[in-house]
């Protein structure tokens, strides 16, 4: 052996041990979520659990026999070398019993972590600090939702069948880590351990992704926005429907068909008491009705004024929003700011499209999907294909739940997009101190509900909760005047039965009416299947109250409340367009003549410029191939700097326009610019540079002038790019208003969209000099964008990046989050269909199979996601690869 080769052999030694010493360290400064004290280094050292752990965890599995006991018959397990495994078994009941064993097996911290985070027991875990998120998690309610849920699940019914398979499966691997100690570090540094699985933990989960996607704050920033702009300017500036050119997947025609009366029995926030007082409304009192030419039919209906244009012609209310509501909203975001990230429903969107008939290679047809999503490592996405008698799916399922999310069976494929309507209602409820524990509802006064709770805190002494709860849900604050939240998320939904009849469609039929139960969060389903028929439908509970201004809290005495939902047959969808093409990517889904109130321009509908792109690369072509929709999902092109360059450099060649010579080469490379955010493009800088700064130009006036409180929630009342209401109504004013007088700042002299853009020009060009130096050219994108995929733990060197990247927020490969992106496509997915049966599906996300950053399976996809480059999908009941176990009872 040379000294050479010696050498590098004790080199790779003591990597091999540097690598999880490294890990955990990071792991120490930061436990479980960024929240806690450090532990003590002792359990770090011990031969038998820390640092150690997690070297031998990180080892690749070997082909083995595992002894299941639940198991009725041998299960077969195959990875690929990246670690998919395809699971073939004898009966459903063995196929998701071994799905639940193999994901805890590889993802039981990320597992255990979401259930307490939803159960609001994250603070046993992380200590005091975490006590904040356990209280709103409590107040919210997903526990006592799951909890109801689960005791009205038939136990002989499909989705209890095949919850209490997974949480066996579960429980079998947790079994074995008590008998051999092989606890994951995070475990064994904080000294608390998992407890046994329940299947109300998996609906715990789920309720943790209904949160993320459909939980919002809208209301409470109107509430500031009105005490600060007034009623008339927020609702031009944040109006109800967009101004701009939009692309809805179903432009109707509509019909009115009335309204859906939620399920009896389906609120979890409601005593038997207060649910049969509940006055049943009338037809014409509920009935949100508008014409065609845009104009409400009822006020009293909840449905505003229907044209952007004539949100200020319409009376709106004269009286400003009362200091006592703006300071509940301050309140109640204070509460929502100190939460993990990600738990609030804000930008993160999605793409989902599918062609068929001449538009596909073959005349069958074709679905692409990207969730746009927080991007963490681990991901929220653990792939695997599943085959059982009556059941063969593939694709990604999410850690803590049975079956199959996204993907493909035999004759279907689907792909989901937030809806992005709004499904969070606040109330402000009339109580007295002279009646505590009381509030005024429908005529009376009645006794809120109590629900006590204990939390756990590591280090720290047990904290008590007591969830007061009325007719609307859970109070969140009591600070400037009690309000209450009636949330969708918090009806009791059937999600589990309903995936579980989509993941075995073999048609339309079958899947629209699968979709019929699905009620929360509201989604976009798009569907392809193998005899070329492709759809779109929009799933969920859309909530119309009888009278007020939802997108406001509104009183809780009874007149405001949910009269009922828009019924199945009525909520957005399409099939088989004549066009041969349709796409969701979070755009508003219907046109303006719309029949009923879904939300407004701040309720996170995307400004359309995705779904615009996704369109215009897609309309008119034939013959398309996976690799046709691959280069759509990996574009970079800005469809907003499209429309708006024109009118930009108009204004940089008006006579009298003085540009710097920096300020003539920035434009110079605008001027032969095709609006790609590439890493490596200086002119990407320019323009996004100069629309941040164009929009600050523009409403920062007002916004000093009103004093908005954008300190309360900077995310959703701060003026930037991610306020999609402002960029749309900017574009529309810099297309077909430049004279319009939101241009001209308070008591400022009269500015038009030209004056205002080289202002902001100027601007920019000399913040990227100040910032970048050099000349304009050495500008590139990627010096000032980047995306990071962070671990789940917050620790620095378990996650991924920054690393200088490409896109931004309306690019369809989307980079959401700022300069520094941690939201984008978490799992990219093209499915084929070329025959009956006849189908392929490749797909792949930025991780790894494995939580252990010591496991080469930790991060392995990361670099052919980067480079746009996809895995094949292994079908359900194949046996794709070399490492096997055979699960045996």
């Amino acid at each position: 052996m040379t000294l050479e080769h010696r050498r590098s052999r004790i080199a790779w030694r003591v990597l091999r041990v540097a690598i999880p010493l490294l890990a955990c360290a990071a792991l120490l400064s930061v436990l479980a979520l960024g929240y806690g004290t450090v532990p003590a280094l002792g359990p770090a050292l011990d031969p038998g659990r820390g640092v150690w752990t997690s070297a031998s965890g990180g080892e690749l599995p070997h082909s083995q026999v595992v002894r299941l006991p639940g198991l009725d018959h041998p299960v077969q397990v195959s990875f690929t070398s990246h670690g998919v495994p395809s699971v073939r078994a004898a009966s459903q009941h063995d196929v998701f019993l071994a799905l639940g064993y193999v994901q805890a097996r590889f993802r039981l911290a990320q597992m255990d972590l979401e259930r307490r985070l939803g159960e609001g027991r994250l603070a046993q875990l992380a200590g005091p600090a975490a006590v904040s998120s356990d209280r709103f998690e409590l107040r919210l309610g997903l526990v006592r939702t799951a909890e109801q849920e689960w005791a009205q699940m038939p136990r002989s019914s499909p989705a209890a069948r095949a919850l209490l398979a997974y949480t066996r499966g579960v429980n079998d691997d947790l079994a074995q880590l008590r008998g051999d100690r092989q606890w994951p570090a995070l475990f064994s540094l904080a000294g608390v351990y998992p407890g046994d699985w329940t299947p109300v933990d998996s609906l715990v989960v789920q309720g943790d992704l209904t949160q993320q996607l459909d939980f919002t704050t809208t209301p409470l920033d109107y509430a500031l926005l009105e005490r600060a702009l007034g009623a008339k300017r927020t609702m031009a500036w944040f109006p109800v429907l967009p101004p701009n050119q939009q692309h809805p997947y179903d432009p109707g025609p509509y019909r009115n068909a009335g309204l859906a009366p939620l399920q009896p029995g389906t609120s979890s926030s409601q005593s038997s008491a207060t649910k049969t007082t509940r006055r049943t409304p009338s037809p014409s009192r509920t009935t949100a009705a508008v014409s065609a030419a845009g104009a409400p039919a009822s006020r009293s209906a909840g449905v505003p004024p229907s044209g952007s244009a004539s949100v200020l012609a319409n009376p709106v209310p004269a009286n400003p929003v009362p200091a006592a509501q703006a300071a509940a909203a301050s309140a109640l975001l204070a509460q929502v700011n100190a939460l993990p990230a990600g738990q609030i429903h804000t930008y993160p969107d999605s793409n989902a499209w599918a062609a068929n008939g001449p538009a596909v290679a073959g005349g069958r047809s074709m679905l692409a999907g990207d969730p746009h999503l927080p991007q963490t490592i681990p991901s929220i996405w653990y792939q695997v294909a599943l085959s059982a008698p009556g059941y063969a799916v593939s694709g990604v399922s999410v850690p803590g739940l049975p079956g199959i999310l996204l993907g493909h069976n035999q004759h279907i494929a689907w792909s989901l997009t937030d809806t992005q309507n709004q499904a969070t209602l606040f109330y402000t409820e009339r109580t007295s101190t002279s009646r505590p524990g009381q509030y005024f509802w429908d005529g009376a006064w009645r006794r809120m509900r109590q629900v006590p709770y204990t939390i756990a805190v590591r280090g720290a002494a047990t904290q008590r909760l007591t969830v007061h709860l009325t007719v609307h849900g859970p109070i969140m604050t009591q600070a400037g005047q009690t309000t209450s939240v009636d949330w969708m998320g918090n009806v009791p939904s059937p999600d589990m039965a309903v995936l579980l009849a989509v993941n075995t469609a073999r048609d339309w039929t079958q899947f629209h009416a699968a979709l019929a139960n699905w009620r929360a969060p509201a989604q976009n389903f798009v569907y392809a299947d193998d005899r070329g028929n492709i759809g779109a439908i929009s799933a969920g509970y859309y909530p119309v109250v009888r009278h007020g201004q939802p997108w406001l809290p509104m009183p809780g005495t009874g007149a405001d409340d949910v009269a009922g939902v828009i019924p199945y047959q009525a909520v957005p969808q399409a099939y088989d367009p004549p066009g041969h093409v349709l796409a969701t990517a979070n755009q508003r889904p219907v046109g303006p003549s719309y029949p009923y109130y879904i939300g407004t321009t701040a309720d996170f509908f995307d400004p359309g410029y995705r779904a615009g792109q996704i369109y215009a690369a897609l309309t008119g072509r034939r013959g398309m191939t996976p690799a046709s929709f691959a280069a759509v999902q990996t574009s970079l092109a800005d469809p907003l700097a499209r429309r708006v360059l024109p009118r930009l450099l108009g204004a940089l060649r008006q006579p009298g326009a003085r540009l710097t010579a920096l300020q003539q080469q920035a434009a110079g490379l605008l001027e032969r610019w095709d609006s790609a955010m590439a890493a490596s493009s200086a002119a990407a800088s320019v323009w996004w540079t100069f629309w941040s700064d164009y929009l600050a130009a523009v409403f920062q006036p007002w916004w000093r002038t009103a004093a908005v409180p954008v300190h309360r929630d900077p995310g959703g009342l701060k003026v930037s790019p991610d306020q999609a209401s402002l960029n749309e109504v900017l574009e529309t004013w810099t297309l077909s208003d430049p004279g319009n007088a939101g241009f001209t700042a308070p008591g400022g002299p009269r500015r038009t969209a030209p004056q205002v853009m080289r202002a902001a020009f100027a601007t920019a060009v000399a913040h990227l000099s100040a910032r970048l130096g050099g000349t304009p050219s050495q500008w590139a994108w990627g010096r000032l964008h980047s995306r990071q995929f962070p671990s789940l733990t917050q620790a620095d060197a378990l996650g991924y990046g920054p690393r200088a990247a490409g896109g931004d927020p309306w690019t369809v490969d989307a980079a959401d989050g700022g300069l520094v992106a941690r939201q984008g496509p978490s799992w990219r997915m093209i499915v084929h269909w070329t025959g009956p049966g006849a189908g392929t599906g490749q797909g792949i996300y930025p991780g790894g199979q494995s939580e252990n950053p010591a496991s080469r399976w930790y991060e392995d996809l990361v670099a052919d996601w980067w480079n746009g480059r996809y895995l094949p999908m292994p079908p359900a009941g194949s046996a794709p690869g070399v490492i096997r176990w055979s699960l045996r009872p």
